[in-house]
């Protein structure tokens, strides 16, 4: 696989998802739309596509096989559910092409969110949750089993929070046939949100076989060039790969976001996170096409 950097992202599915309407208040958030409305999904991933997005994240975050069965799915229609996201991404992406017959493909990136993502309380955002190792990797490892068999091109565990889980994921990958990248949840210019240095969660992955890149997601804004320049010092080799949030508070209770900031200036963002040494960039919660638009005037230019 060849990617061409700087490679632009997409932005929230989930904000998208509820501008065509979609009501997401429910632990599987995104993910229930996955046999509900898959077309909703197409559209939402269409729509950054259209924005200038070269490589979308799938609807898979919150879809796992222990969500999924708690409510009353076998293993084989989880499983199923799990490797339909993969599948809409791609429908999103072939109707991109029809009508852009010139356009690069596009990516396709497998999500995998963190142990805290099943738990929808809110604890991707603070890593306090007590689970043991092996516990997290049976978790973890059949969900990336499946992704990493299906036709994504890349595999991006994102809004990990925290290290012990890193280190898990780092086992597990090392074993995976498609490139990934690990993206950390960090609660402040330095650290991710269990506390731990960013620099020492990107050490982690600087020799990793197949990790790829490093960063941070889900992450406000004004801490990530300073983020980017921590990760840059540990990380070897690796790509560098950012995609915040807008800045917003987050509600477990409501799956909700509030006090949104303003989003005027992502072009500017992106230009400084770039020339800081990001090579992978674009948004997470709270960041739709409009600013997913924006971003790509950088791009473009750096690109020329």
């Amino acid at each position: 696989m060849t990617i061409t950097y700087p490679l632009l992202l997409d932005g929230g599915l989930s904000n998208e998802l509820e501008r065509q309407g979609c009501d997401l208040n429910q632990k599987l958030w995104s993910a229930k739309l996955l046999e509900s409305n898959p077309e909703a999904i197409i559209l939402a991933h269409l729509a950054y596509l259209e924005s200038g997005a070269q490589c979308i994240i799938t609807s898979s975050y919150q879809a796992t096989l222990p969500g999924f069965m708690a409510i009353g799915y076998d293993k084989s229609a989880a499983s199923a559910l799990i490797l339909k996201s993969v599948q809409l991404a791609e429908e999103a992406r072939n109707r991109f092409l029809l009508l852009n017959p010139h356009a690069s493909k596009p990516l396709i990136a497998a999500s995998i969110g963190p142990y805290g993502a099943y738990l929808a309380d809110g604890s991707e955002y603070r890593g306090d949750y007590v689970i043991s190792d092996q516990e997290l990797k049976d978790f973890h490892q059949p969900r990336i089993n499946l992704l990493d068999s299906s036709n994504a091109d890349i595999l991006s565990c994102e809004t990990i929070p925290s290290f012990r889980e890193a280190k898990v994921l780092s086992e597990i990958l090392e074993t995976t046939k498609k490139p990934a990248w690990v993206s950390f949840s960090c609660k402040d210019d330095k650290h991710i949100s269990d506390g731990t240095a960013i620099d020492k969660c990107a050490s982690l992955f600087a020799h990793h076989p197949t990790v790829f890149a490093v960063g941070v997601n889900c992450t406000s804004p004004e801490f990530i060039s300073d983020l980017i320049q921590s990760i840059k010092t540990k990380s070897g080799n690796k790509k560098i790969v950012v995609y915040p949030n807008s800045g917003a508070t987050y509600h477990a209770e409501s799956k909700t976001w509030s006090s949104l900031s303003n989003l005027s200036s992502c072009e500017v963002m992106a230009k400084e996170w770039i020339n800081l040494g990001a090579d992978i960039v674009g948004g997470c919660c709270g960041i739709g096409p409009q600013q997913i638009k924006a971003m790509s005037k950088t791009i473009s230019k750096t690109d020329s």
